[in-house]
Parts: structure tokens; C-alpha cells; sequence
């Protein structure tokens, strides 16, 4: 079971209130926009209730997990920076003391026609969203964003979910057959996992406990792959493999960017060939650094890799500044999902923690 495709790229409301003055308008950024599914609900009870009946005859493991609300109050808070000193940048508004301070963003915009300027643009930036107007007074220009409580319930609704798709695919690629993966409590922000006929949780726990991997690597061109895997790889290179065939790639073992760079990924279809791909944003660190990197590296090749195994191989035609790519291979539509889960995993254990483990024994006939 994975997560249902995202319709539109990830989003996060903000609250924008000037310091001098005395209104405060709701402006949108880039969030999640899952909507409720009454269908996933449902699948996910009969499930849960299969599994229950399963746990009572074999006995299993129950694994509970927590999400750091903290932790993930903090990223939004990061993410959110990034984005407002990204469209800083590229709008060449003026600005000062662009900081995070007390749950929020702060900065100074001297000039009124620039701090309208940074609203329109972070209103501009909520495609598909109702546009709401914001309200900038005169004054020492001041401004605080701050995350809206319905902003944090949705970033946090999509960790969970995100969690739920890493945690069954992970169950999936060890085998394991039986399995409920549910969210649990009435915050919602433990996740509850059933095992049946599993005895040994921490043997599952640390599967979990592993980081997918993702990696953007510059492509080696000096020696063929074949010549390097059979002999000595140059220095600081290494070979990999395809991830849907069995080409080999001589990569650069460090990363030009890594998972915690990405703040979006989610499945779709190219717009020339509707073939399925995978879709990616980055954070404000990551455009910036993404965009240097195919600055400096035009006509050549580079490697998206997940996992130690490259899953795209483009070529950098010209330097990609707006901080978002495709992904393409010949996907599949649920190999597209995956891969786009995979992305968007590459940081999420470090928002969970281990609550419980145990071992659950059969019921007594």
C-alpha cells in the first residue's frame, strides 16, 4: 500500500504580521495539500481488523513510533527562511537581519514597494491555492512570518504519511508478508505497527533505523565503468549500478546534495511524453547549491542515486536555477510513486522515535 499520488507541489501557510502596524493577512507558501481520504480510512480499518485476528492466533510484535513535533516545527521554520531569502534573491529586494527568532522569521524591508513586492511573490508561489491579501503598514520595517497552526497540522499530516510509505516499503523489501502500519492516538502522531508471527522487533526496529540514501553525484567520464569496476576506480569515485537495468555508472562518492535538501517530491506524468516520473523541489540551501552546480558542470552528466543505486543519469543542458527537476527512467506509475517516496524519506527518521517495542503473545484457545 503506498500513500495516493500528491496533486499539486508542497505547501505551507504562513501568518505575516508587521510589527508596526495592527493587522495580520494569511498568505500561502508551498505546502502538502493531502485532503482526507475516506477510502484509505476504510481500507486501512479492515486491514487493521485482519491483522488483529492474525496477532491473537500467532502472537507477533507491536513496534510504536512518535514523530518529533519539535523537530518538525523547526524544519518548517528552516524551510521557511529558505524560501522567503530565495525569493529575496531573486526579486533583488533590499532586506537586513533576516533571521529565525522565537518560532518564526524575522527581517527588516526598508522600502514599502519592497516588502509588497516580497508579498506578492510569496503569495505567487501558492498556485492553485485561494490568494489572500496582505496587509503591510508603514513603519520601521519589521516583518515576522510565522507558521499557522493549520500549516504546522498539514506538514505534520504528511510526515506520517510519509513515515506510514517508508515503513511499508521497508517492510516490503525485508520480506515481510503480514503487516499493519497505521497512525495511532487521537494527535495522530504515533504510528503503530502489528507484526504477526514476528517474535524479534528489534531485528525489524533496525531496518527502520537505516536512512534511505539519496544523493546527487557528478558522473566520473575518464574511464569507462566496466574498466573501473574490474580494476582500481580513480580516486574519490566509486562504481554503481542502474537501478532498473544493469548499466554501471562511475559516480563521485560525495554528494553535491543529499536528501535534506529536497522539500518536495511527489509522482506525475511529463508534459511532451506522459510517461510517469518523479518531481522534485528543493530547499532554499538546495537551489542555491543545486543551481552553482549546473552552473559550473554544463554538457555534463550527473547521478541521482537512492539507496547505491543510480536511478537518473541526465545531462546538465543549462544552469537549472529555479530549484526543481523531473526525474525520468521509464517508470512505471507505481515505481515513479516509489522512487518519489524514497526522495522524500531521506530524512524522516530523524523526525521519529522509537516509543515501544514488544512481543505480543498468541491468545490462550
Amino acid at each position: 500500500m503506498t500513500t495516493p499520488p500528491r496533486d499539486c507541489a508542497t505547501r505551507l501557510f504562513i501568518a505575516l504580521a508587521v510589527t508596526a502596524g495592527i493587522m495580520t493577512s494569511v498568505i500561502a507558501l508551498p505546502r502538502a495539500a493531502l485532503a482526507e481520504d475516506g477510502q484509505l480510512d476504510k481500507m486501512r480499518a479492515k486491514i487493521s481488523a485482519f491483522i488483529g485476528d492474525k496477532m491473537e492466533k500467532l502472537g507477533g510484535s507491536r513496534i510504536v513510533y512518535k514523530v518529533d513535533t519539535d523537530g518538525l516545527r523547526e524544519s518548517v521554520v528552516t524551510d521557511l527562511r529558505d524560501d522567503v531569502y530565495k525569493n529575496l534573491r531573486e526579486g533583488k529586494i533590499a532586506f537586513s537581519g533576516l533571521a529565525i527568532r522565537d518560532g518564526g522569521v524575522e527581517l527588516k524591508i526598508a522600502d514599502v514597494k519592497g516588502r509588497e513586492q516580497l508579498a506578492r511573490k510569496l503569495a505567487s508561489a501558492a498556485e492553485g491555492l485561494p490568494s489572500h491579501a496582505l496587509a503591510v503598514t508603514d513603519g520601521d520595517g519589521l516583518v515576522r512570518l510565522v507558521p499557522t497552526n493549520a500549516a504546522s497540522a498539514a506538514r505534520l499530516h504528511e510526515l506520517v504519511e510519509d513515515a506510514i510509505a517508508m515503513i511499508e516499503q521497508r517492510l516490503k523489501e525485508a520480506g515481510v508478508q503480514l503487516a499493519s502500519v497505521q497512525p495511532d492516538g487521537t494527535d495522530r502522531i504515533r504510528i503503530r505497527i502489528f507484526l504477526p508471527g514476528v517474535m524479534e522487533p528489534e531485528r525489524v526496529t533496525a531496518v527502520f533505523a537505516r536512512r534511505v540514501k539519496v544523493g546527487f553525484r557528478l558522473i566520473d567520464l575518464s574511464v569507462p565503468p566496466e574498466q573501473a569496476q574490474s580494476g582500481t576506480p580513480p580516486a574519490g569515485t566509486e562504481v554503481l549500478p542502474g537501478f532498473k537495468d544493469k548499466s554501471l555508472y562511475l559516480v563521485a562518492k560525495d554528494s553535491v546534495l543529499d536528501g535534506d535538501d529536497i522539500s518536495y517530491a511527489g509522482p506525475g506524468f511529463a508534459s511532451a511524453t506522459k510517461e510517469p516520473i518523479a518531481s522534485f523541489r528543493f530547499n532554499g540551501r538546495g537551489t542555491r547549491r543545486f543551481a552553482h552546480i549546473t552552473e559550473e558542470n554544463i554538457a555534463k552528466p550527473f547521478a541521482i542515486v537512492l539507496d547505491g543505486k543510480v536511478i537518473s543519469a541526465p545531462i546538465i543542458r543549462e544552469p537549472i536555477t529555479g530549484g526543481s527537476g523531473q526525474i525520468s527512467g521509464n517508470f512505471t506509475l507505481e515505481e515513479a510513486n516509489s522512487v518519489a517516496m524514497l526522495l522524500r524519506a531521506g530524512s524522516l527518521p530523524g523526525h521519529l522515535g522509537l516509543v515501544e517495542q514488544e512481543v505480543v503473545p498468541p491468545a490462550k484457545p
